[in-house]
């Protein structure tokens, strides 16, 4: 008899069912089966074997064996998941299973290995950041000489740096299991080891390549990937906000990797340019040379707005002369559309919905002649209708309420506003860029052309900085925009676009320009990007955060939903956390660490409905 857990949502518990005779050799913890469950066959994972059947109650057999699945450790390793971010193990059983029905392990390819041999020296003494990048990762990943337990490490390597000698470091432990942010690096890490003879797995398509014994690269899910005999794991870009799911569980990668290597015995490697205090938290950190950093990170040019003629608006002087500079350029604004609030320019009301009071933003090019530098008028034929923030479908003519004065100025002027002065300003086509834009080369932009491949300069939000894969120069138009964002993140986050920005650019070496526009010149941020010294914004930022009682402080949750008041109330009765709220329907819970935090919100019985539990909120 064999314990299994269905692929059912409302089942989230184990069933019992006798496996045929036929079948038992084959029946492992871990195994995809079928099994019958009011009325029809559904997936299931054996969960536990050789169990004693219950007295006096009938049981039904597995219907189908549907081949390998994750095995022991991943299923203990979502129970942990599940417990700690409030969850159901189906969330992770899914992503540790493969997508394709998997009947036999694949062999080794000839040739090909789970790892490398070290490089000859006299060859690593070409390029002193690739021998320190391979010396740094190999101290990080050997085994304390006291036989202790493995190393957890955090490694700031600048962000224009070589990242495969680090990865071609754990692979020479063996099977490793390499995480990335992107999907786009995971495939570029992949070649490279594939290059250098390792045998690599992709995730998801290479799953059994990974369960027989294959390096594993790939984006967050892969976390969840069967690694045989795993030797070392390592995290690039630790500190990625996509390394989070967004949706409950809100699970993030990093903490499950952390765990996994714990539970593996394996030494684990945390790579960033700019390291998250969690990260910070759970490991020793390890640093390059000054020097080797500092090539790694591009000059910045800071442009203090508060000594620039209000006039220029978002266009001043060396903004101008960097985005008519020559090669690439990289605009970046984070606030789409035309423009996102808009003023009366006689009496100065404020745009707003007549039904809702919310902000009316503009929908069309304004009229040829009248693009502004960022504070002109935001009229003309396509524009003459406004939208509702709220309800988009809702339009009304460009008309102030207050005055009826047709003119209109821009105050928050968005991406597509930007894209046409821009145009007008430095006499070519702009590119626009955005989450919602055409995916590159896929011919749908706007006249059929792809604005990342086609546009020499780009203006876009951050997608732009995910999409594009080289640049010259990035231009943060606003970045208060971010420094002042309202979560307590918001800092954190900028820094990690900042990071982004200057791996596009490729360090000093390449001479790429770095132009920033802020009224907060000597922001810790700033001065982090300047002197390529992350630790300027880390310390003061761990001081504020543990005033605050905020992560890696504490730990957080949000509770919403009709059946969050109700819930709230029981874990206040429960104690051992704080909650607090209700503010705009949603309660937050506090504790001192996230086992606490589990352990309270498991504590309290769950409704089947009406409740979301965000653990870790990125958005607070």
């Amino acid at each position: 008899m064999v314990g299994v857990l269905p692929d059912v949502p409302a089942v989230d518990r184990i069933l019992d069912y006798l496996v045929p005779a036929r079948w038992a050799a084959q029946v492992t913890v871990g195994t995809v089966v079928r099994v019958p469950l009011q009325g029809r066959r559904v997936r299931g994972w054996v969960v536990a074997v050789g169990t004693e059947p219950p007295a006096g109650l009938p049981l039904r057999e597995v219907s189908r064996i549907s081949g390998i699945g994750p095995g022991e450790d991943l299923l203990s390793l979502a129970g942990w998941a599940a417990h700690r971010w409030a969850g159901r193990r189906l969330t992770f059983l899914r992503a540790a299973t493969p997508h394709r029905i998997v009947s036999l392990l694949p062999a080794p390819p000839r040739g090909r290995r789970g790892w490398v041999p070290r490089p000859d020296p006299e060859v690593e003494d070409a390029d002193r950041t690739l021998v320190e990048a391979r010396r740094l990762a190999r101290e990080a990943l050997t085994p304390p000489a006291d036989g202790g337990a493995p190393r957890v490490t955090t490694l700031r390597w600048p962000p224009g740096a070589e990242r495969l000698p680090i990865a071609l470091a754990a692979v020479e432990r063996g099977p490793a299991l390499l995480l990335t942010a992107a999907q786009a690096d995971a495939e570029a890490l992949a070649r490279g080891l594939h290059q250098a003879g390792c045998w690599v797995a992709r995730h998801p398509d290479d799953w059994a390549a990974g369960a027989a014994g294959a390096t594993v690269v790939g984006s967050r899910a892969a976390v969840w990937s069967p690694v045989r005999e795993l030797a070392a794991v390592v995290v690039f870009d630790e500190h990625d906000e996509r390394y989070q799911d967004e949706r409950a569980p809100t699970w993030h990668a990093r903490d499950v990797a952390v765990e996994r290597a714990r539970r593996a015995g394996v030494p684990l490697l945390l790579v960033s340019p700019v390291p998250s205090l969690e990260a910070l938290a759970v490991g020793e950190r390890r640093v390059p040379s000054r020097s080797v950093e500092r090539a790694g990170w591009p000059a910045l040019t800071v442009v203090d707005r508060r000594e620039l003629d209000p006039r220029q608006g978002l266009y001043p002087a060396a903004v101008v002369d960097a985005v008519r500079g020559e090669g690439r350029i990289v605009v970046v604004h984070n606030r789409i559309g035309r423009a996102r609030l808009l003023a009366c320019t006689r009496c100065g009301e404020l745009c707003r919905c007549e039904r809702c009071g919310a902000a009316m933003h503009s929908g069309g090019p304004a009229r040829r002649g009248e693009a502004s530098q960022g504070g002109g008028d935001a009229g003309g034929d396509a524009a003459t209708w406004l939208r509702c923030a709220t309800d988009p479908d809702h339009r009304a003519p460009a008309v102030c309420l207050g005055c009826g004065a047709t003119r209109l100025a821009v105050l928050r002027p968005g991406v597509s506003r930007i894209r046409e002065e821009l145009e007008a300003l430095i006499g070519e086509p702009v590119g626009e860029l955005t989450a919602a834009s055409p995916a590159p080369g896929s011919g749908a932009g706007p006249g059929g052309l792809d604005p990342a491949a086609d546009a020499r300069v780009v203006v876009g939000t951050e997608a732009a900085l995910h999409r594009i894969r080289r640049a010259d120069a990035v231009v943060f138009l606003d970045l208060d925009q971010g420094l002042l964002g309202a979560r307590f993140r918001a800092a954190e986050r900028t820094l990690g676009q900042l990071a982004l920005a200057a791996r596009l650019l490729g360090g000093r070496r390449r001479d790429g320009r770095l132009v920033v526009a802020t009224r907060q010149p000597t922001h810790a941020v700033l001065e982090a990007v300047l002197h390529a010294d992350p630790d300027r914004w880390a310390e003061p930022e761990r001081a504020r955060r543990a005033l605050l009682h905020l992560p890696p402080a504490a730990a957080l949750a949000v509770l919403e939903g009709p059946q969050a008041a109700a819930f709230a109330a029981a874990l206040r009765e429960a104690g051992g956390v704080d909650v607090a709220g209700p503010t705009e329907d949603r309660w937050l819970v506090k504790a001192s660490d996230p086992d606490r935090l589990a352990d309270a919100l498991a504590s309290v019985s769950r409704p089947t409905a009406g409740l979301r539990i965000v653990v870790d909120p990125a958005g607070i």
